[in-house]
């Protein structure tokens, strides 16, 4: 969801047509859109078989999109499932992003359209790429920032990470497998195997372009099971 994602992907080889690989997956398709793209046609991805979208809302404690409104705005009147997520700075407080993210649009409620709240961890420009953490350190950042969500939500946000990020960054703990659902980054023909423990991805962002816009998302599942986690199933 930043282009450092893009350098990981290219490095290994990984990055496949976006058309081909809509073609052949499985599941639900959706996507994931920040203030890069901040004109989306909701209208013309909901009839090109879209069903949900995640929509870019925090970033740290200051930064909040200026897109944010209109656009969970336009999913919610095209009929998409939606959700917010934020782009997390483990070097600053949990506690304060996580009730930053709530305020700013991160909250959940068993509504059946929203998707709970989306941690996104991977590296940022002018940063470490663990953000000088030890991975005892990020663990309990994670931690922190996720049960204070659960603690006000009464949900578990989703967690977005690469495993390259999570096996140098968190020594691929095991810690959140049961716990916390996976959008998996791994751009490709196939999501491979899922990091930490997960038994599988929730999500599966397989292509860093959708044709609609943003980055391409995947649901590992079918309608009825996607309604169902928006809800809290």
């Amino acid at each position: 969801m930043k282009f450092s994602l893009l350098t990981i992907a290219a490095a290994a080889g990984a990055l496949a047509a976006p058309a081909e690989i809509d073609a052949r997956a499985g599941g639900v398709q959706g996507f994931d859109i920040s203030s890069y793209q901040p004109s989306v046609n909701f209208a013309a991805a909901y009839s090109g078989g879209a069903r949900f979208v995640m929509i870019k809302a925090t970033e740290g404690t200051t930064y909040k999109s200026s897109t944010f409104n209109s656009q969970y705005t336009g999913a919610t009147n095209n009929k998409f499932i939606r959700g917010g997520y934020h782009f997390a700075h483990p070097d600053g407080s949990a506690s304060a992003q996580c009730d930053y993210f709530l305020a700013n649009g991160g909250g959940w409620t068993s509504d059946g359209i929203t998707l709970p709240g989306m941690i996104d961890l991977e590296g940022t420009s002018g940063k470490p790429k663990c953000y000088g953490l030890s991975a005892s350190a990020m663990i309990a950042w994670i931690k922190a920032f996720s049960d204070r969500y659960n603690a006000k939500t009464g949900r578990y946000p989703m967690i977005y990470t690469s495993p390259d990020w999570w096996i140098t960054c968190t020594g691929n703990t095991k810690t959140f497998g049961t716990t916390i659902p996976l959008v998996l980054a791994r751009w490709g023909s196939s999501p491979g195997t899922a990091p930490g423990g997960w038994p599988y991805q929730t999500f599966w962002q397989n292509a860093d372009t959708y044709k609609y816009g943003g980055d391409s998302e995947i649901f590992n599942g079918g309608m009825d099971q996607l309604q169902r986690f928006a809800k809290g199933g």
